[in-house]
């Protein structure tokens, strides 16, 4: 169902928030079938993605990392500088048409193990790799990326063994209770996080810019207090992505900034921020289904 903005706005990106504990448990009742074509136990593997799909690419790569499946690294398509040699690389391409990804996949494909994540079929990734992962049931209609980036990150992190059973219901609680804020209260946002949240505070502040042109920042926690500490004040809200040492915590409470640490497993604190960043462009009369600026994919000749 497509819900309406109080300013008549149809916002399909609302809808797509809202499906994510289903097409989460529907990730995880394939799983078995789906990741097969992932790197195993052991594999020394790049990811390699563009915005949204570097976020998540990099949270699975400091995850899958510290679990102790193997050497991973992510990284930009664009900025991709590392001369060793993995196992496998997994391109993440909701669309499979973004053109520095189609170029990488076609260069790499010749001395390496390719595997693409995407969610359309016969897609020029999908022609460009040796392996593919279809999560074409979790694609969107939006420009704006929620439930297709959660869901790939879903069957990354079950393809590490974790267990993720109670994620989706973590999800629906996200999304039962009051909005987190007020979006009339705060025109700044600062998302914090450390080990594999980093990427989704980037994701959480991408999310934030997006869909409702927000002045939003992102940081490593404990680098929040080197400079970037001196913009907060009582129209911050600075949301943490993991837990925060008391110092921060403290320092945080001098600038007047409104402080909330995540309790919940951070990509199920993702779903919250979508929420806030929906509500924040409604708020401002945008429409976040078709951002100004922004399209599915960026094609370039």
């Amino acid at each position: 169902m497509t819900t309406t903005t109080d300013h008549g706005l149809a916002n399909r990106t609302e809808s797509e928030v809202r499906s994510q504990p289903e097409i989460w448990q529907r990730v995880l009742d394939a799983a078995d079938d789906l990741r097969g074509a992932l790197p195993s136990s052991g594999a020394a593997v790049l990811a390699v993605g563009c915005g949204t799909s570097y976020y998540i690419l990099d949270a699975y790569a400091r995850r899958r990392q510290v679990l102790g499946h193997g050497k991973t690294r992510a990284a930009i398509a664009t900025e991709l500088d590392d001369p060793d040699r993995y196992d496998a690389v997994v391109l993440l391409s909701r669309s499979g048409t973004t053109s520095d990804l189609v170029r990488l996949a076609r260069e790499l494909s010749s001395h390496t193990t390719t595997i693409a994540i995407t969610g359309t079929p016969s897609s020029p990734i999908v022609e460009a790799t040796h392996r593919q992962v279809l999560l074409d049931f979790a694609d969107e209609r939006s420009v704006v990326q929620t439930r297709y980036a959660t869901s790939a990150l879903t069957l990354l992190r079950a393809s590490i063994g974790e267990d993720l059973r109670g994620l989706p219901d973590q999800a629906r609680a996200a999304l039962a209770e009051p909005l987190v804020a007020d979006p009339a209260d705060y025109d700044h946002l600062v998302f914090l996080g450390s080990g594999w949240a980093r990427g989704l505070a980037e994701e959480a502040a991408l999310k934030c810019r997006e869909a409702a042109r927000l002045w939003t920042e992102s940081y490593a926690t404990l680098e929040y207090r080197h400079g970037p500490i001196a913009c907060a004040g009582p129209r911050s809200l600075v949301w943490s992505l993991s837990p925060l040492p008391e110092d921060v915590v403290e320092a945080v409470s001098a600038t007047g900034a409104t402080l909330r640490v995540a309790t919940a497993d951070p990509q199920a604190e993702l779903v919250r921020v979508h929420r806030l960043a929906v509500a924040h462009a409604r708020y401002r009369g945008l429409d976040c289904d078709a951002p100004e600026h922004l399209s599915r994919s960026v094609v370039v000749e």
